[in-house]
């Protein structure tokens, strides 16, 4: 389902890059942005799903294949950005992966994997992105995505649960360091929401969210409202959590307690 919002314009002229935005809750993070008339540069390696974004937004997208754990390619999106675009505004630091496995049977290997694209690639995109902010002297935000494993301790996810929990460290670390510049830096914490990525758990996450107060997955529609919010009105805010989790973060409902 494509998802359109009204469109406001008020990144007009400004430039911003989603990693991981070929589809899922990156695509919404994606068409809030274009639609608020910034050029978004949809950084993924899902080649054949972001060329069809970019195309579907004409002049608003352009496609450019990431991989974030590779500095060289990060080097080398931001000299184009600044070159076709100007210097960005915007970052969001999207890009992750899932994995199961426990403190006792998960890989070393898997491990790193991990960590890379969920906590160094976002620390290489701000490390790369960051300064073309700074030079530019028109401030930015830049958003990292957690997750509500992030927030508590999940079993099974020992990989993933660390990735998500640094990224909240790295995002106030960042806030403090860039606030002299004007960027702010937040960190978005969500719950279940139907992508692709969760598609192959649907059933399992319509059973978990039934004990949160809003008793639902979330609709990627609703994350791309937020991070609309984030860059444009949040402007009190920065090394800040916002959660999006249909309300699970606050506590845990007892069978039968509003009976």
């Amino acid at each position: 389902m494509v998802v359109r919002w009204e469109l406001g314009m008020r990144l007009a002229g400004k430039t911003a890059i989603v990693t991981g935005g070929a589809r899922g809750l990156g695509e919404a993070y994606v068409r809030v942005l274009a639609d608020e008339g910034a050029h978004v540069v949809i950084a993924d390696v899902l080649e054949s799903e972001g060329r069809a974004l970019a195309e579907d937004l004409g002049g608003r997208g352009s496609f450019v294949r990431l991989d974030v754990t590779d500095q060289t390619q990060w080097r080398s999106l931001v000299a184009g950005v600044l070159k076709d675009h100007g210097a960005p505004y915007v970052l969001i630091n999207n890009a992750g992966i899932h994995s199961f496995g426990s403190v006792l049977e998960d890989t070393y290997d898997n491990w790193r994997r991990v960590q890379d694209i969920n906590l160094n690639g976002p620390f290489l995109g701000i490390n790369t992105v960051a300064p073309a902010m700074v030079a530019a002297k028109q401030g930015g935000v830049i958003i990292n995505i957690s997750s509500t494993c992030g927030i508590i301790g999940y079993g099974d996810q020992a990989a993933y649960v660390g990735s998500k929990w640094a990224i909240r460290g790295l995002t106030k670390a960042a806030a403090i360091d860039l606030a002299p510049y004007g960027i702010r830096v937040h960190v978005v914490v969500p719950g279940p929401f139907a992508t692709p990525m969760t598609a192959p758990f649907h059933g399992e996450l319509t059973e978990l969210v039934k004990s949160q107060p809003v008793p639902r997955i979330g609709d990627p529609a609703e994350a791309g409202r937020l991070i609309r919010y984030l860059v444009l009105d949040a402007t009190y805010s920065t090394g800040s959590e916002f959660f999006i989790d249909g309300g699970a973060m606050t506590g845990i409902s007892l069978p039968g307690a509003a009976e």
